[in-house]
């Protein structure tokens, strides 16, 4: 123990244990898991917050050996046992990077696109690339770097080959051996009615497609190729959103297929249940009719569509008439 802290404190990171772990420190060979949660704080005087991941209400994972874009949390990770607490205070050389990384994970946890803003260039490139990452306490830390704490609380260390792979850990062949696994999962979920965890499943499937895609030309024949992967992966997540009722994330996801792919049926079926869904009636009478003109097989399905919304547009007016007779007769 008094040789780790030795090593932390010629490295410029002092530790100070805040509570004992439980049995010996693990091996944290390439491929180890680890669940933790962690609080950010200046170390400034009032050691203000920055970042806390239990108010988000989910812990952070880590796997040893894949280039975390912030290597000192992997370096202070490994000193510690399961359910062992710990602060470590670093010095600003390992926490130039910290405002970059909270960004993307304060995004996340919003629910934006976890690939939104990502670039080919490096972090570096990219403080300097952009004047605001939309958070005025990182952009602050990134105009003044200076040491920060983090406090750690080690819930969980995992041996490789004990846990299934998020995605975001796997090499570009482990996503493209992921996808179709990920995809039947997706399927079983749906068909056991467990819409919501079906669409996590799609989502992650069309997470590693999207970061391989990324690495291609746009337009390429290998760009393309995996853009008709991500296709039906993301028509099977707006399924799964119109039964959510998040209509409009559908009515954007469809319409990015629709602008590549003009005929595209099922896009246009979905988008037209969306824009039924939420009163939009030119569009949805449109985008049916669309469906019919592609497809006339699917006359009866169609029909039925334009019935049920022809329906509520009567249940509508006859609401509306008595709410407005209430409001004329006081």
């Amino acid at each position: 123990m008094a040789d780790h802290l030795a090593r932390l404190r010629d490295d410029g990171i002092a530790k100070r244990l805040v509570h004992e772990g439980r049995g010996p420190l693990p091996d944290y060979c390439d491929g180890t898991k680890a669940t933790f949660h962690y609080r950010t704080l200046l170390s400034d005087g009032e050691h203000r917050m920055l970042d806390d991941s239990r108010a988000r209400g989910k812990p952070m994972e880590l796997i040893v050996g894949k280039k975390f874009k912030l290597p000192v949390w992997e370096t202070i990770l490994t000193t510690m046992r399961e359910g062992e607490q710990a602060e470590f205070l670093c010095d600003t050389k390992h926490v130039v990077l910290y405002p970059l990384v909270a960004k993307s994970l304060r995004n996340i946890a919003a629910g934006k696109d976890p690939l939104e803003g990502q670039r080919h260039c490096c972090g570096i490139a990219q403080m300097h690339e952009h004047h605001s990452l939309g958070y005025p306490d990182l952009d602050e830390l990134q105009q003044n770097p200076q040491p920060l704490i983090f406090a750690i609380d080690m819930l969980k260390v995992e041996a490789p080959g004990s846990y299934q792979q998020d995605p975001w850990a796997m090499t570009d062949e482990e996503k493209m051996q992921a996808v179709p696994l990920i995809h039947e999962e997706g399927n079983a979920l749906y068909r056991q009615g467990k819409v919501t965890e079906a669409a996590a499943k799609y989502y992650d499937a069309i997470a590693c497609l999207k970061n391989l895609q990324m690495k291609e030309q746009p337009g390429s024949p290998d760009w393309i190729q995996l853009d008709l992967k991500i296709t039906p992966l993301l028509l099977n997540y707006c399924q799964c959103k119109l039964l959510c009722e998040e209509y409009y994330e559908v009515l954007d996801h469809c319409s990015s297929i629709l602008n590549k792919y003009e005929d595209n049926v099922k896009a246009y079926f979905k988008r037209g249940k969306a824009h039924a869904a939420v009163w939009n009636i030119a569009e949805a009478q449109a985008d049916f009719a669309k469906v019919l003109a592609l497809d006339p097989s699917l006359g009866s399905v169609v029909a039925k569509e334009l019935r049920s919304l022809e329906a509520r547009l009567r249940q509508k007016d006859d609401e509306d008439k008595i709410r407005f007779k209430g409001i004329f007769s006081q």
